[in-house]
């Protein structure tokens, strides 16, 4: 198993699924130019091999999820900087539809702020 695998499968269900179907969405959004590496433990996407983002969880707010770079250039209301300097996150609620369309649309706009 890569490390890859090996991240997403120490991770319980049903999370593991949620972040495998995210991990799936990310890939295909972007064929091409995305790409997915295993950087400081963690599954990270990068863009033209340029930080584009990472997964993770967060302990404070019990949930798993997403963070962009370039995030401090990002505007949306659900981001959170909390002290972070490149980077915002976007939390995952489990009790909640996954926002699949949101994501993307994020990922498109910090794929502008890198210069390939």
């Amino acid at each position: 198993m890569n490390p890859i695998q090996e991240y997403f499968y120490r991770i319980e269900e049903p999370d593991r699924s949620t972040l495998l179907f995210l991990r799936k969405k990310i890939l295909e959004s972007d064929q091409e130019n995305i790409t997915e590496t295993f950087s400081f433990g963690l599954p990270f996407f990068k863009y033209k091999k340029k930080m584009l983002c990472y997964l993770y969880y967060s302990k404070k707010h019990k949930k798993h999820y997403v963070s962009f770079y370039h995030g401090d250039r990002l505007n949306h209301p659900e981001l959170i900087q909390e002290g972070r300097k490149k980077f915002k996150i976007l939390l995952i609620n489990e009790e909640e539809d996954l926002p699949v369309q949101l994501i993307l649309n994020l990922i498109t706009e910090v794929k502008q702020f890198i210069k390939a």
